[in-house]
């Protein structure tokens, strides 16, 4: 066989091996990529008409956003609903997901961070609601959990490769005083909600459905009233659930979870900004960041992971387009996964809704919260912005 006549013959085999190699490759590039860029994203929660999306945002120097992405859900969801509702849920790690609920389907859309593309849509039983006040998401090492606001149950459902999800079944949940469910946070295997009417409840998810510690109550702000436990945040151990309440200032409440079940929690008034129904601990837990959902600012707080405690920290100014182009504050979530976050971005209610961008600055005891120059950046594609998340996700 001549050289040229032996080469003829590989070349279709050596063709295909190139294809091969080159698709292989294309993936880890893919996965590379997604590894190594840092999205904000947000639920914009379309009513029908058109489709509701998940819009992704690179996070470049400085904490500036430029939008990437729109990625269709393909389903309806209803601009609007619960501050406390995290309808966003991201999973790094192995998976590199984005989950992603649509109120009025109702479902939760799976979307491959690697491909910017939804691949799966799952729904609960058939009685499983959320078209009033939301879907609520929080994720475990193994299981997504959700709640249906309109008919009062938490949804398990089973992580599946491929950003897919397997429903296990639902528990009916509810307030001491007829409260519906709101938001939910998870650490380790316990799962902590608040109900609409001030009180508060553990599950323990070890077995993945949850089942109740025993120890739902009122919370001690509550019993005052005009203030009301909403958003949610767990400390990294697990001793510590902070609860942002809703309420006419701004006024957060600490429960120690050491012993398995929720405590009576201690109440801390800390500023005069119209309620505080967000919040999100920074990724070294020195700073509480608190979203001023029915007024027009930024929060934060410093926290003492060792004893629980909170006290007074700094505040930004007005935020820009306030009244004129929003309406509330609502979800927030952080530029970095280590330090103080370096950035804030808070998502800003309105019709087209905007996302806040506050840098911030922490040293000695002392902090600072000031508005980006390049604050907001409009989110075009949603007519009620409440939830927005970051990939890859805080550590904890």
């Amino acid at each position: 066989m001549k050289t040229s006549s032996f080469f003829k013959s590989l070349s279709p085999l050596l063709i295909g091996f190139a294809v091969v190699v080159t698709f292989v490759l294309g993936i880890k590039v893919q996965a590379s990529e997604a590894a190594s860029t840092r999205y904000v994203i947000t639920n914009d929660d379309v009513p029908p008409l058109p489709r509701s999306s998940v819009t992704f945002y690179t996070v470049g120097k400085n904490g500036s956003l430029t939008p990437k992405k729109k990625v269709e859900t393909n389903a309806f969801g209803i601009a609007g609903g619960y501050f406390g509702l995290d309808r966003i849920a991201v999973a790094g790690g192995k998976l590199n997901c984005v989950f992603a609920s649509d109120s009025q389907s109702p479902d939760i859309v799976g979307i491959d961070v690697a491909a910017l593309k939804a691949v799966s849509r799952t729904k609960g039983s058939k009685s499983d609601d959320g078209s009033s006040n939301g879907i609520g998401l929080a994720l475990s090492s193994h299981y997504l959990y959700a709640s249906f606001t309109d008919n009062g149950v938490i949804g398990t459902f089973k992580l599946q490769p491929g950003c897919k999800l397997k429903f296990i079944s639902d528990i009916t949940v509810g307030g001491l005083h007829g409260g519906i469910i709101d938001a939910m946070a998870i650490r380790g295997n316990i799962l902590v909600a608040t109900y609409g009417d001030g009180s508060i409840q553990s599950f323990n998810i070890a077995k993945g459905v949850p089942i109740s510690n025993g120890d739902e109550q009122d919370s001690t702000g509550s019993r005052g009233g005009n203030t009301y436990p909403n958003g949610i945040d767990i400390t990294q151990d697990g001793h510590f659930a902070i609860f942002g309440d809703t309420s006419v200032s701004t006024v957060v409440e600490v429960s120690d979870l050491s012993s398995g079940k929720l405590t009576p929690t201690i109440v801390y008034h800390l500023g005069s900004g119209i309620s505080s129904s967000n919040i999100l601990l920074s990724p070294d837990e020195t700073l509480l960041y608190i979203s001023n959902t029915q007024g027009d600012r930024i929060s934060a707080a410093f926290f003492d992971k060792a004893t629980g405690k909170l006290t007074k920290g700094c505040a930004s100014g007005s935020l820009r387009g306030y009244s004129s182009n929003w309406s509330y504050l609502a979800g927030l979530t952080l530029a970095t996964s280590t330090g103080s976050g370096g950035t804030v971005y808070a998502a800003e209610f309105g019709s087209p809704s905007s996302i806040a961008v506050v840098n911030v600055q922490s040293s000695a005891g002392k902090c600072s919260l000031k508005e980006a120059s390049t604050s907001p950046v409009a989110d075009p594609n949603s007519p009620g912005l409440l939830s927005i998340g970051s990939f890859p996700p805080r550590r904890f």
